[in-house]
């Protein structure tokens, strides 16, 4: 059901001024994001992929849009309000381009309006406003606290967000205060009455002749925002930690809007990510694989000491239970560290080296080297 959508702005998170080129980026990078092939089987993935479609196909269309701002769901949507009585809500969605046709007929069988002018006056909640942060792989992991500065829309301090500089605002004497005017039309040789927005107080019902300097009379500036942002261990790239009403300021007693903080990680010389697991490659000798060692792998706890068996060879995996990222909202659930060995070849041997490795490999039998037998073998099949 509709009330149960969220802003199609949210859902793409873009400011409501965003220019249709910002759109198409923001939905370019959420449905690559959410796309189904990049998370198969991942049916939240999947909502969040058509709720973004869905929010693209009306914002991209200018006359879509324009009435979604104007009427929210019930301009874009037929179904909407569908049943609640009178000719005003199956008219108004149904029609799409003629979004006023539900007014003129609500006027016309008695029914008034509830648009316009009113909706001007309503608490409307404040914009959401979107900024990024980079983290380190330790702060991403283990969670952090950040300050972040962001523009937002607060009230005016010099006049509380009134806009008039001495207080004073009248009533607008052409709508009465209620953000709306009235018109007689024909159609179709019957006289209809419709309502518009008051072109005198462009439908805020009131009228300031002496506006505040600092705001121009709009009672809204734009400031800048200094907040502390608690970053939850076990985030991950690309995911946002909202901080609720640090957004831009409501209109009309409307609440604030959020911060959404997107989040970045500096990659790591070690470790990378992988889900929940930590992944690291660990360099070993040649006589530490032949012989078996202990050695030290670096983990995000520290260094711990990890006998590997010996013959162990070139990418070897090993893990470590529960050494790896926390689980976002459930810090005592971790991930794994999975590390693979690596032996290192030496180079720049000098002659008596040399020689001891000749040596070496003189004694060595095919039976201890199953890997180099199968080989032989399998050429051998090949060329006969």
């Amino acid at each position: 059901m509709a009330e149960n959508k969220r802003d199609y702005y949210e859902v793409l998170g873009v400011e409501k001024s965003a220019s249709a080129d910002e759109i198409k980026k923001a939905y370019r990078k959420a449905a690559m994001k959410y796309h189904p092939d990049r998370n198969p089987g991942d049916k939240e993935a999947e909502a969040k992929f058509k709720e973004v479609g869905e929010a693209y196909e009306v914002l991209s269309d200018e006359g879509k849009r324009s009435r979604y701002d104007q009427f929210g769901f019930a301009g874009v949507d037929p179904n909407y309000g569908a049943g609640a009585g009178g000719y005003g809500g199956g008219f108004g969605g149904g029609f799409g381009g003629f979004g006023d046709f539900g007014d003129i007929f609500s006027e016309f069988f008695g029914g008034g309006s509830t648009r316009g002018g009113a909706r001007e006056n309503a608490p409307r909640r404040g914009e959401n406003i979107m900024t990024s942060l980079e983290l380190t792989f330790e702060e991403a992991a283990f969670g952090c606290e950040k300050e972040v500065a962001t523009p937002r829309i607060e009230n005016c301090s010099v006049c509380n967000g009134s806009g008039s500089a001495d207080g004073v605002i009248e009533t607008c004497s052409q709508c009465r205060g209620t953000g709306q005017v009235r018109t007689v039309q024909n159609f179709m040789g019957m006289q209809m009455q419709s309502t518009a927005a008051c072109p005198q107080c462009s439908g805020r019902g009131k009228i300031i002749k002496n506006p505040c300097t600092t705001c121009k009379g709009k009672g809204k500036v734009r400031r800048t925002n200094r907040v502390k942002v608690k970053i939850p261990a076990g985030v991950d790239a690309g995911q946002s930690v909202r901080v609720r009403s640090e957004g831009s300021v409501g209109v009309n007693g409307g609440p604030n809007g959020d911060l959404l903080v997107e989040v970045y990680i500096k990659r790591h010389p070690i470790f990378q990510r992988e889900d929940r697991d930590v992944l690291c490659e660990v360099p070993i000798s040649f006589t530490q694989a032949a012989l078996g060692a202990k050695i030290q792998v670096p983990t995000l706890d520290g260094k711990v000491e990890y006998e590997i068996p010996e013959g162990t060879q070139t990418g070897r995996e090993f893990i470590l239970r529960e050494k790896g990222i926390p689980e976002v909202n459930n810090p005592r659930r971790r991930g794994n560290h999975r590390f693979t060995v690596v032996v290192e070849t030496p180079t720049r041997l000098t002659k008596e080296q040399k020689d001891l490795l000749r040596q070496l490999d003189e004694t060595l039998v095919q039976a201890e080297t199953p890997k180099i037998k199968k080989f032989f073998e399998n050429l051998k099949d090949f060329f006969d």
